[in-house]
């Protein structure tokens, strides 16, 4: 489990003006402590992603436009950034993202070592190497499987599955002529950002309509998800976990139940350790405060029914094929 409280946005109250939670990472660390499945000794502590890191995936043109606190007040869509001083906006939105990014990076490395890993952050998946948007300031799964594809040793194919609600455009802008990386999508059809250009990149694309509920939405991931990786064997997974499917989130627009999400990972967790594959996953979207303990739950949930620790490991081990 990958975290550092440094991903939590507090500022005068500013981060309340967007409908994201900017404390929920904190909250799930939380409620895992007080189910004592974690102490902070064995939590991975992230560590902010330098710049030298940030331009293995963005521009320089980029990086230097979030110098500017009007270009941050769009991307984060907190308008009031826009009249602070860029040294406050770096310090207080800008360095929680930047280490959230880190975590997802360092947390692709753990997930090829220990056969699986969560960021409890991360998941900016509208943001690509020049454009940011949607709260997403920097482009962390393209960077995790860059770093991945250049630093580790046996890394040649990744295959993500986005399931947050909304469409993820960033690293589809990223890898569209890039065949080394496999792109299956699950996203409201009707909401942001409907970028038609960046869904060229989806390998396997499912467009639900407003208010999918648990039986088809399931049916769907499952049916999908076997059928990309049995289309593509990846040497890693990069799973979007958003919670923002779940019912009565304002931007989702869909009707999954809390234990719909939390079937949802298990699948996809069930789909990796069955054919040995490693598996990284970040949190993305959810914008309930909700949302935190429905993470919390599912991670708990994973533990115990051996998808993750050290159990998991050994069982993934005992399957024919596995590579961990």
């Amino acid at each position: 489990i990958v975290y550092s409280p440094e991903y939590n946005i507090t500022f005068m109250g500013l981060e309340k003006l967007h409908p994201f939670d900017a404390g929920k990472w904190g909250k799930v660390i939380r409620f895992l402590k007080e189910e004592q499945f974690i102490t902070d000794e064995v939590i991975v502590l992230a560590r902010e992603a330098s710049e030298a890191d940030l331009l293995v995936v963005h521009t320089t043109r980029y990086l230097n436009r979030l110098k500017w606190s009007l270009v941050v007040a769009t991307i984060t869509e907190i308008p009031p950034l826009l009249f602070l001083p860029n040294f406050l906006v770096q310090r207080k939105v800008l360095k929680p993202l930047r280490t959230q990014t880190g975590g997802t990076i360092m947390a692709g490395k753990l997930a090829m070592d220990r056969g699986w890993a969560i960021n409890v952050g991360g998941g900016f998946h509208h943001c690509s190497s020049d454009k940011g948007g949607g709260f997403c300031a920097y482009a962390d799964i393209t960077l995790a499987i860059k770093f991945l594809f250049e630093r580790v040793e046996g890394v040649a194919r990744a295959t993500i599955i986005d399931l947050d609600a909304h469409q993820g455009n960033g690293h589809e802008r990223d890898f569209l002529e890039d065949r080394r990386v496999y792109i299956m999508d699950v996203y409201n059809r009707h909401i942001y950002p409907g970028d038609g250009y960046a869904k060229r990149a989806i390998k396997r694309k499912v467009e639900l309509d407003w208010g999918t509920e648990d039986m088809e939405y399931l049916q769907k991931v499952e049916l999908h998800s076997e059928g990309a990786l049995n289309e593509v064997r990846p040497d890693i997974i990069i799973y979007n976990a958003g919670t923002d499917v779940l019912d009565g989130d304002p931007l989702g627009g869909l009707a999954i139940s809390p234990q719909g999400i939390v079937k949802r990972d298990e699948i996809i967790f069930r789909a990796a350790q069955r054919r040995g594959i490693p598996i990284l996953m970040v949190t993305s979207g959810g914008y309930q405060k909700k949302t935190a303990r429905i993470i919390a739950d599912s991670i708990l949930n994973l533990h115990r029914q051996r998808l993750i620790g050290e159990e998991a490991v050994e069982d993934a081990v005992l399957l024919p094929n596995a590579n961990i």
